[in-house]
């Protein structure tokens, strides 16, 4: 049988319905790659691992011996010698596991998504059109494995802490491949479930939910900054920067383009007006839809966007003033996730309702 041989149209719905909660299903765990991922770095175990084995890195250590020569690498390498020399094997072990776990639910989401569209693939349930978007995200899965050991290999150096810039891309692409499933999940839902409640004020709204979609990202953009330069730890008040609204130093460093990466309080100053800014703006837009007439799912969607916003804000101001306590900072990458994924549910849900 021809891997192309579509299923005919009484099973349509089905089948295409099944690959949308797959793809769901996947969302879900590139979601909890990101927030592992976010405590691995904030608890400082992302360089625990020297090596990078892409067959048997899912094989953990089970003797005392294995657990040795593995401490022993370690040791080897600018982190232990100029940060952790008082670490002992227990708590090399403390930070060996999260990053383990990290990258191996990496390799069982590559598992999950590899499997499951070979069966689809042979037996014929993959449109056409669907077949370069699910090959594209598998070879972006494999793209970031590959900056995510890029990343690594910048902190095993004189300097153990790995660059902002990787760190930040690395981020990124993660959230690039969940926005991208989540996206098609959603046109292979709305194909097979249309919804047509509709009022012509809807037309008004895609372009702007698009614009705040960007400044999400863009956030979130300016957040791999901070984390990359720990620079939650400074100026831990708000909504001040210790006694100035804009702290002394801000765009000191030159060029000034080179500040808005390479300056940790300048990337702080950046991350609070970006943040704020998007915060406002959706507080703005949510405030102007109420003056519209919109069917319920758009209100129930909107009110999603808003709560969410709420919630990342407080989490990011509680984080500056707690000095980045770590299931709050965690929570604060999260929510950044979440927050998108609310304005991507509206967006898509703004474009695919038309008349009837």
């Amino acid at each position: 049988m021809s891997c192309y041989n579509y299923i005919p149209n009484s099973h349509t719905v089905i089948l295409t319905l099944k690959i949308a909660y797959w793809l769901l299903g996947l969302c879900l765990l590139v979601f909890l790659m990101v927030v592992i991922g976010g405590v691995t770095r904030l608890t400082g175990s992302g360089l625990s691992m020297v090596e990078w084995s892409p067959v048997t890195g899912f094989i953990p250590p089970f003797t005392e011996s294995d657990w040795q020569r593995l401490f022993d690498s370690y040791r080897q390498y600018p982190e232990f010698l100029n940060v952790n020399q008082s670490m002992d094997l227990a708590g090399f072990k403390g930070i060996f596991w999260l990053e383990f776990i990290h990258r191996v639910l990496g390799r069982l989401i590559g598992i999950a998504f590899l499997l499951p569209f070979l069966y689809f693939l042979i037996r014929g349930m993959i449109p056409k059109n669907l077949a370069p978007k699910l090959i594209i995200m598998f070879i972006l899965g494999g793209l970031q494995g590959l900056l995510g050991w890029y990343m690594v290999k910048s902190g095993l150096v004189n300097d153990p802490h790995v660059s902002q810039y990787r760190l930040t891309a690395h981020l990124m692409l993660a959230v690039a491949i969940y926005s991208y499933m989540l996206w098609t999940a959603l046109n292979l839902i709305a194909d097979e479930r249309p919804y047509t409640e509709f009022t012509p004020d809807i037309l008004k709204l895609p372009g702007k939910t698009l614009i705040l979609v960007l400044l999400v990202v863009f956030t979130m953009i300016s957040g791999g900054f901070v984390a990359g330069l720990k620079a939650g730890l400074i100026y831990n008040t708000f909504p001040l920067m210790g006694d100035s609204l804009i702290a002394p130093g801000v765009y000191a460093l030159q060029p000034w383009y080179l500040a808005m990466m390479d300056d940790a309080i300048t990337v702080q100053f950046n991350h609070r007006l970006i943040a704020l800014t998007t915060f406002f703006l959706i507080i703005g837009f949510y405030v102007y839809h109420f003056r519209l007439k919109l069917p319920s799912r758009t209100k129930i969607l909107f009110t999603l966007v808003i709560i969410a916003s709420v919630i990342q804000v407080s989490l990011g101001i509680t984080t500056l003033l707690l000095r980045v306590p770590v299931p709050i900072a965690a929570s604060h990458q999260a929510g950044a996730l979440i927050l998108l994924t609310t304005l991507l549910l509206l967006l898509h849900h703004l474009k695919s309702t038309k008349p009837v």
